[in-house]
């Protein structure tokens, strides 16, 4: 039975430059529909930085994104098809890329991944939500 005020949503991804835009653009859809406006941009951008390691850490641009609206809290995991679990390492920040995790870990309330039992790994973020009333 699910959890009142529980919401799920899930799509099989192909990683590449012209979805990022899409997956942004429906990532933000649902934390509006789901009362959660005010980190439709954090949970976007966080989105984007796990769905761009795909293919980079990978070598597949297969994925499957869920998002799953829980009453005190979302939860957003990549799954990809790859064992190796990712680790922060300090940046360069010269570089134009290495930053995910680190801007992840600073702007969610938790993160992690673990192997899937069916091969490769889930990422995953947590934030706390409370769901915000539409005003007429």
């Amino acid at each position: 039975m699910a959890e009142t005020g529980t919401a799920q949503y899930r799509q099989e991804l192909d990683v590449r430059p012209p979805t990022l835009g899409c997956v942004r653009t429906i990532v933000k859809a649902h934390m509006r529909l789901w009362g959660c406006a005010p980190l439709a941009e954090t949970v976007a951008l966080c989105v984007h930085e796990l769905l761009v390691n795909v293919p980079r850490h990978t070598g597949s641009p297969r994925c499957e994104l869920i998002l799953d609206r829980h009453p005190d809290h979302l939860r957003v995991t990549v799954n990809d098809t790859s064992r190796t679990l990712p680790t922060v390492r300090e940046p360069d920040w010269i570089k134009e890329s290495g930053r995910g995790l680190v801007l992840l870990k600073q702007l969610t309330d938790d993160w992690g991944a673990e192997p899937n039992p069916d091969g490769g790994k889930g990422v995953w973020f947590e934030m706390r939500a409370t769901p915000q009333r539409e005003t007429a």
